[in-house]
């Protein structure tokens, strides 16, 4: 639950914000990493001491249900002259560490990212006549930075959300998000880290897909161009009602099928509903068995798996259904989306000090035939795997949301892998790698055509290669809803 008060309130469990000459015995109660991002907010707004805030009743760190402690909401009067509207501005408090005690972020010291190293912003256009800011950005923000603190995966500049419902709760056609640096807020050094910010934009799904293809970053420098969609600041409009390639129809072929042709898709993996079978072994020999075993529990991924996942998978994330995000309501689909530059030679392997071999205690076996199971939504995206990743020499990575198992495919130009062209399928505990020869890949491009429009097509859908033992059934959500995958 939250209320919403100025910030100059005392609230339940937080001092009022302190103004600029604010008595230095009060500014010393004051937690030192809340009070330097107000340090940036008076910056731009010193205006502004007292902005509305939506305040969290109970703090996260006292059981609550709500990471952020605070959103608060400034009025910009943007530039009418540089085509940027009059709108309002919210900055969440919480995904950085504002007390410094531990009682909700690890103190690493101050050269790193304070907590998780970033806040969120929002940037919502004012419509005539409104006086006071809309909250429902403020629930928005708190649905993102609940993902964050549940599943550890942070954000960065070019990650898009796939959420799959108006951003609002409206009819509108804005209803998903891209990220971005802020345009006006500047990193903060704080006593406890470094703090970033991030700016949530809301996008149509034609330009969700356009990032998907393609990048995020390419999209969003698409959005700057055209001011009703956003503009220099990348303002969201919710009552925009046409996308960049309907504003402009020559943006989808001169610079977006140029840019996936010439570059790729920078999209690595996504979090998914899905599943694989081991055809080469009787389904009685559950040793080292997958998630999708009838009758037995998931084999969790060990700690040192699921962190090189993350490496490969870069960071980042899609919501892929519902505003509310797991493991709040574990129906909800959630992904990740973030990628490093393009290169034609990729690696599974990460020169962070994070990243690791696969370890010795689990052994890596090889597959003589596998099966592998996608819903509509995440099989749609296998033609962007195999075009926009594995054809410009990259990897592409599946991990279910339903149980704790991933599916790797791999180029034979990525490094790092364990599957190979003598065996180009690989396990490694319930991780599975794939290997995709160029010309594999396009046999399969051609036999997959129809799921770029699954709307044509009836569930289950099965293709099968024989002659490389691969198998890959679409199926209905219901089939990966059940407590026994």
């Amino acid at each position: 639950m939250a209320e919403l008060r100025p910030s100059g309130a005392p609230g339940p469990a937080a001092p009022p914000a302190p103004g600029p000459s604010a008595p230095p015995a009060f500014a010393s109660l004051f937690p030192p990493g809340l009070h330097a991002i107000y340090g940036e907010c008076r910056r731009l707004y010193p205006d502004q001491p007292n902005p509305l805030q939506v305040t969290a009743i109970v703090k996260y760190w006292l059981g609550g249900p709500d990471p952020l402690d605070y959103v608060s909401m400034y009025r910009n009067v943007g530039s009418p002259s540089a085509n940027i509207p009059e709108h309002w501005h919210y900055i969440s408090f919480g995904l950085s560490d504002l007390y410094g005690d531990s009682r909700v972020h690890e103190f690493t010291g101050t050269d790193g990212p304070s907590g998780f190293g970033f806040e969120l912003t929002f940037r919502l256009k004012r419509e005539t006549g409104e006086s006071a800011p809309p909250t429902w950005p403020a629930e928005l923000m708190q649905g993102l930075a609940r993902y964050v603190f549940q599943s550890e995966n942070t954000f960065c500049s070019g990650d898009h959300v796939s959420w799959h419902s108006p951003l609002d709760n409206s009819e509108s056609r804005i209803q998903h998000m891209l990220l971005t640096e802020d345009p006006q807020m500047q990193p903060v050094q704080t006593p406890f880290g470094v703090v970033t910010f991030l700016q949530i934009v809301g996008v149509c799904t034609e330009e969700l897909h356009a990032a998907q293809q393609w990048n995020g970053q390419g999209i969003l420098e698409l959005l700057r161009t055209v001011p009703v969609a956003g503009g220099p600041w990348l303002i969201t409009d919710m009552r925009r009602g046409e996308t960049i390639f309907e504003i402009d129809p020559h943006l989808q072929q001169e610079r977006v099928d140029k840019g996936i042709e010439t570059d790729g898709s920078n999209l690595s993996g996504v979090s998914a509903k899905c599943a694989w079978d081991d055809l080469s072994r009787p389904p009685e020999d559950d040793e080292d068995s997958r998630s999708i075993c009838i009758g037995t529990q998931p084999r969790r991924l060990s700690g040192k798996d699921t962190e090189q996942i993350r490496e490969t998978l870069r960071r980042g994330l899609e919501i892929n259904s519902k505003p509310v995000l797991p493991p709040i309501n574990p129906q909800r689909q959630n992904g990740f989306t973030h990628d490093r530059a393009p290169s034609r030679k990729d690696s599974l392997e990460s020169d962070s000090s994070t990243a690791i071999v696969p370890h010795e205690l689990i052994r890596t076996r090889q597959l003589e035939s596998v099966h592998l199971k996608f819903n509509q939504e995440s099989g749609a995206l296998i033609p962007l795997c195999l075009r926009g990743r594995l054809l410009h020499g990259r990897h592409f990575t599946y991990k279910s949301i339903t149980g704790d198992m991933a599916i790797t495919f791999v180029s034979t130009g990525v490094e790092g892998a364990f599957a190979t062209e003598e065996h180009p399928y690989a396990a490694h505990g319930p991780w599975l790698q794939i290997l995709l020869t160029e010309e594999f890949v396009e046999k399969m491009l051609e036999d997959l055509e129809d799921l770029t429009s699954p709307e044509e097509f009836k569930l289950p859908k099965e293709y099968s290669w024989p002659e490389k033992k691969l198998k890959v059934s679409i199926l209905p959500d219901v089939v990966f809803d059940s407590p026994l995958h």
